[in-house]
């Protein structure tokens, strides 16, 4: 077994429900907006900034996508001063996630929560953004892919469901935005459609800056 998959043998096992959290829920007491960052410096320079040691202290917005989160806050009449937001701990999200909490003036602070995470890409960090269509390829055939130690994206379903189930023990009757990124947000639109995590590419791309709703698919 490869050492990628001994490190997370303990944390994923198994398939279905285990995995995508969203499975045991009717329906849903708050509702879900989700954000993808703005333009980032990485998205700027095409490259992969996937872990930790790179993305929470460095490669955060562009002027650009300062721009498009405040282009993209205005714009929305769904959220408002009591929303709450929740950021993964990457600096490009919470300056996002920052940005937005400004313009509507929210009355709680921002979450940062680490579930919310870019998805890891392993050997390909800081390499070009083009290999993004290399790993998507594999993930169609295997949602268990990790291949250079990628996180798969069954790993990412596990993480990001489990948050949004977290919230809906703690809360009710809540607006809840959000602030991730690109293939983590793809997989938890899959999460809410109960579909397959190899099935996140068939879903609507986010934007950067983008604001969706997301709706829990009925069983």
């Amino acid at each position: 077994m490869p050492r990628n998959r001994i490190i997370f043998a303990q944390i994923f096992v198994g398939r279905g429900l285990y995995l995508n959290h969203l499975l045991k829920l009717k329906n849903l007491s708050n509702r879900y907006f989700v954000m993808r960052h703005g333009h980032s410096l990485a998205n700027l320079q095409g490259i992969i900034v996937s872990h930790p040691k790179n993305g929470i202290e460095d490669y955060g917005l562009s002027d650009r996508g300062v721009l498009q989160v405040n282009e993209s806050g205005k714009a929305n009449v769904e959220l408002d001063q009591n929303s709450l937001i929740i950021s993964s701990d990457f600096k490009r999200a919470r300056q996002s996630a920052d940005i937005m909490h400004r313009l509507l003036e929210c009355d709680a602070p921002v979450v940062i929560d680490r579930r919310l995470r870019e998805r890891y890409f392993g050997e390909l960090e800081l390499g070009p953004d083009n290999a993004y269509e290399s790993v998507w390829r594999e993930d169609r055939v295997d949602s268990d892919n990790n291949l250079g130690g990628i996180e798969s994206p069954n790993q990412v379903m596990q993480r990001v469901s489990a948050l949004v189930t977290e919230y809906e023990e703690k809360l009710s009757g809540r607006t809840l935005l959000l602030v991730s990124h690109g293939d983590a947000l793809q997989i938890l639109q899959t999460a809410f459609s109960k579909q397959d995590a190899s099935r996140h590419r068939q879903h609507a791309h986010l934007n950067t800056a983008e604001i969706r709703e997301l709706v829990l698919a009925e069983d």
